[in-house]
């Protein structure tokens, strides 16, 4: 495998994968569904944070946060969703990687809930009306919305969550220990006229007054 030849030892067949973690239980094996049950659009509506996986034509991979108010994702039916764009930094990711590539995979998360809803299917970029007018907030609605048509469903076990203990307070970083994000967006970006201090205060005003 060309570029991973710093490793001894690459894997190459599902073989190898099988005899080294061996095979799934019967209830992994039977628990995806093709639909959105009662449960999965419960989870849902309780949840306001999802992240969206999506690739070019080439494979280039690409996996973005979506988050706001529980119930933000619009429910259309038994088989398709829609996530509203929301503004951001005009990059354009995941929509231009869903024009060139239909097929994404979501993770919906509900804070303190250690099991998450995985969701994968194939999208298109939408700029219904009627629908995008039922996600708008301070009377904004977003220009365009990604709409996905579920193939597959399925809850992913709690194992993440406890190993990390992403929901304990008591294992959470002390404030001082946290990255100075704005100093690496500045270190990043490497423009003369462009400060860590700057940055934060680009931050705080599109935070501030373009959240919507």
């Amino acid at each position: 495998m060309h570029g991973f030849e710093k490793f001894r030892e690459v894997i190459t067949e599902e073989s190898q994968l099988r005899e080294l973690l061996g095979e799934p239980s019967r209830l992994v094996q039977n628990k995806s569904i093709n639909h959105l049950d009662e449960h999965c659009r419960d989870y849902i509506a309780k949840a306001p944070f999802l992240i969206l996986s999506t690739a070019d034509v080439d494979g280039n991979c690409d996996a973005s946060p979506r988050g706001d108010a529980p119930g933000f994702v619009h429910v259309l039916d038994d088989r398709h969703l829609v996530i509203p764009e929301r503004p951001g930094n005009k990059r354009m990711d995941s929509l231009r990687n869903v024009l060139a590539n239909p097929h994404v995979g979501l993770i919906f998360i509900i804070p303190t809930l250690e099991e998450t809803l995985r969701i994968n299917g194939r999208a298109c970029v939408m700029r219904d009306p009627e629908v995008l007018e039922k996600m708008a907030v301070n009377g904004k609605v977003p220009a365009v919305g990604i709409a996905v048509q579920v193939e597959e469903c399925y809850v992913h076990c709690a194992k993440a969550f406890m190993r990390s203990g992403l929901w304990n307070p008591e294992k959470w970083p002390q404030k001082e220990s946290i990255p100075n994000m704005s100093q690496v967006l500045a270190d990043h970006v490497k423009l003369p006229d462009v400060t860590a201090k700057d940055v934060a205060s680009s931050l705080a005003d599109s935070y501030k007054n373009r959240l919507y």
